[in-house]
């Protein structure tokens, strides 16, 4: 029996039944780096500190502050200042703090992702700073979630950077001048990350040119990557020249700029979204860099996939490339990759429910309807060219490409295609001069 109800307006929600399409995240990278085996002394800490087995599984960082005290970058600092009194030069103290220092690189990356703009990183850790990282270690192991494999159970990831790469090519050494990073091996290392990338198909690595290179020597280094006409070529970006910080502990430092990238490709895609090319976008936390570029030089580096920063006068330090490495009309944009890995993943996320529907037009109907919903917001935001949806995108899901073997093997086939916005990337003026009207004589 009901209860009795005064007279009045009454409202019950129903669910109306419509399948809505959800934006997945396309802001949150994963760091892949040298950390410390933490002390013990410091277990009993407000916030404490990962273990050494925690730090080499995924963990998500909301924050620098939480990031200084689960990876113990003050307890680091400390101890590097101490050994820096001491004027170690060399024996094991010269190669402690060469280790320390390495420790040191992870954390400016995630310091200069959240000083750009980001909100949330995953941070996967190596324990032994002092050794070297070989390509079947930097790939890991999805069951244990140790190095790259650990991020395959991490789908909210988009972008993946390892600041220590070029450290991880040799151990430590305690000669007086360490050896230059092995570029073969490097490319190695590269090439373990953007297949890791490619097989997910959601996220782009971004990677850092070899340090303290000249521009004709990272333009040889382009030229020993793999081709631009391969398939993984438009899951590499690759950034040049490398940033001189202030240094989270006070001590400036040269370090790659992967971790900076990463922010602003989090703060454009906040403020405008992810159709946005995260170029022409200032650098934050950064006091110079250590190569100025012209635009010659530049040029030369573009065509190869090189994004470059520059210096600009009364603009300081932009970001000026937006380009994966691949050749290809169609994945020659980072933002156009990124745009099209987010529209797959959110609707093949947001369309799960169609398993096991039964398969007839009534489905076919509904996922359309959904789709087009879906991509329109896109085109009204900006992210599709075209004057009306029409011209921006098309969804197929009727008897055309439902036949009945398809529908007997169980299988639902949705086309869709698009036409993605593409930067500006040279804008051509064309001046002309007027001549004076002849004057008049009276």
């Amino acid at each position: 029996m009901t209860t009795p109800k005064p007279p009045g307006v009454y409202v019950t929600e129903k669910s109306s039944g419509v399948r809505m399409i959800v934006g997945v995240g396309t802001s949150t990278p994963a760091f892949l780096g040298y950390t410390k085996v933490p002390d013990a002394k410091a277990e009993g800490a407000a916030t404490p500190p990962f273990t050494a087995e925690e730090r080499t599984h995924p963990q998500r960082i909301r924050g620098w502050q939480e990031f200084a005290a689960r990876y113990s970058i003050q307890e680091l600092s400390a101890e590097l200042a101490e050994l820096r009194k001491k004027n170690s030069k060399e024996g094991t103290e010269l190669k402690k703090v060469r280790a320390l220092q390495r420790c040191l690189v992870l954390a400016e990356s995630v310091y200069g992702f959240f000083a750009n703009g980001g909100t949330s990183c995953y941070v996967v850790g190596f324990t032994d700073p002092s050794a070297a990282v070989a390509s079947t270690a930097l790939q890991g192991d999805a069951e244990q979630r140790t190095g790259l494999g650990g991020l395959e159970t991490v789908p909210e990831v988009t972008m993946v950077a390892v600041p220590n790469l070029w450290d991880m090519t040799a151990a430590v050494s305690d000669a007086a001048t360490p050896p230059a990073p092995d570029q073969a091996t490097g490319r190695e290392l590269m090439s373990a990350v953007v297949g890791h990338c490619k097989a997910l198909n959601n996220r782009l690595a971004v990677l850092d040119a070899p340090p303290d290179q000249t521009a004709d020597l990272v333009k040889a280094f382009a030229d020993a990557l793999p081709s631009q006409d391969t398939p993984d070529a438009e899951f590499t970006t690759l950034y040049y020249p490398w940033l001189n910080v202030p240094g989270v502990d006070g001590s400036p430092r040269t370090v790659p700029p992967c971790g900076h990238i990463a922010g602003v490709w989090a703060r454009t895609d906040a403020e405008r979204g992810v159709f946005k090319a995260p170029a022409n976008q200032n650098l934050r936390g950064v006091l110079d860099i250590p190569v100025l570029l012209t635009d010659d030089m530049q040029g030369e580096l573009n065509t190869k996939g090189v994004n470059c920063l520059r210096v600009f006068p009364d603009r300081g330090l932009l970001v000026w490339g937006a380009r994966t490495r691949s050749s290809s009309r169609d994945w020659k944009y980072l933002n156009v990759r990124r745009l099209v890995s987010f529209l797959s993943d959110s609707i093949r996320q947001s369309t799960t429910w169609a398993v096991f529907e039964p398969n007839d037009e009534r489905l076919w109907a509904t996922l359309r309807h959904s789709i087009t919903s879906f991509l329109t917001d896109q085109w009204r935001q900006g992210a599709l060219q075209g004057r009306t949806p029409d011209e921006a995108f098309y969804v197929i899901c009727d008897t055309t490409n439902n036949t009945p073997t398809t529908i007997d093997n169980g299988e639902v086939h949705c086309d869709i295609g698009i036409a993605p916005v593409r930067p500006a990337e040279f804008v051509h003026f064309t001046i002309t001069q007027i001549a004076g009207q002849p004057g008049q004589s009276s």
